[in-house]
């Protein structure tokens, strides 16, 4: 019998060995959101939802490789970033988009895990606002990334106005959408907001969902929006369906080890 033709995505992130965010997650997201899943591990790191125990990078060139070998064969229709750790990579990633700008990039610009382990070296962090997040379609920053990303204090973004500012700076320095994750701030709703460089920026509200642990989270939402671009999704369209998504798999989360969890095949 004929099976049907599936897209693919492609995900550039480290490992998590807990299994709920990183590589894992992003597999998972791919395939609840009918792409299929190639992977370029850029770092193993030994962690849970609590700590990150040790961090590996991977080198350069086996990094390097693996982008190609996925991208050859699969021809991928979308791609992210996650936790790429070190400048080395981040660099490589970077060659590797701007020599395949068919290729629709969410760069989801992981800094500090949800533990409060920071994932990324300073001049990898560099390396990612100077030339990764320029050569993608949209990047995904929560509220502390997008305060080192604008240079500003994280204490300045404190009302849904600080953040409409801060999402449309953020678009118009990096000339690339940007969707502001708006769930660090306190309250019972929660605001993400969709900002254009041309200066259009669409607000995508949602109440929060407590008491499952939200580690993996955001790499499982900017997973989910590059698996809809796979799928010939438009950017808004992609961000929406991802968001509903995220939320699906938290108000139907699992249970592992006496806790609450996302669930990434809800």
């Amino acid at each position: 019998m004929l099976k049907r033709d599936i897209p693919c995505a492609l995900t550039a992130a480290g490992s998590d060995s807990g299994g709920g965010a990183g590589i894992e997650a992003d597999l998972l997201a791919f395939a609840a959101n009918g792409v299929h899943g190639c992977a370029a591990i850029s770092a193993v790191t030994a962690q849970n939802p609590s700590k990150v125990c040790d961090i590996l990078p991977v080198p350069e060139n086996s990094f390097s490789a693996q982008l190609e070998a996925a991208a050859q064969y699969y021809k991928p229709r979308a791609a992210k970033t996650g936790m790429l750790y070190s400048a080395e990579n981040v660099r490589s990633a970077a060659e590797f988009f701007a020599r395949n700008r068919q290729i629709p990039l969410v760069v989801d610009p992981v800094m500090i895990a949800s533990s409060g382990a920071h994932l990324l070296k300073p001049d990898a962090a560099l390396a990612i606002s100077e030339l990764l997040i320029p050569l993608s379609s949209v990047f995904t920053p929560n509220l502390d990334e997008a305060a080192e990303l604008a240079r500003i204090n994280r204490s300045d973004i404190a009302s849904e106005s600080d953040m409409s500012d801060l999402a449309l700076r953020l678009a118009k320095t990096y000339g690339a959408s940007a969707l502001l994750k708006g769930g660090h701030l306190h309250g019972d709703n929660i605001l993400d907001i969709l900002a254009m460089p041309n200066g259009h920026f669409v607000k995508m509200p949602s109440a929060r969902i407590a008491g499952v642990n939200t580690h993996g989270s955001g790499c499982t939402l900017s997973a989910a929006i590059a698996a809809n671009l796979a799928r010939g999704l438009t950017l808004e369209d992609s961000c929406r369906a991802a968001q509903n998504y995220l939320l699906a798999g938290m108000k139907n989360p699992i249970s592992i080890s006496g806790e609450l969890f996302i669930n990434k095949l809800p």
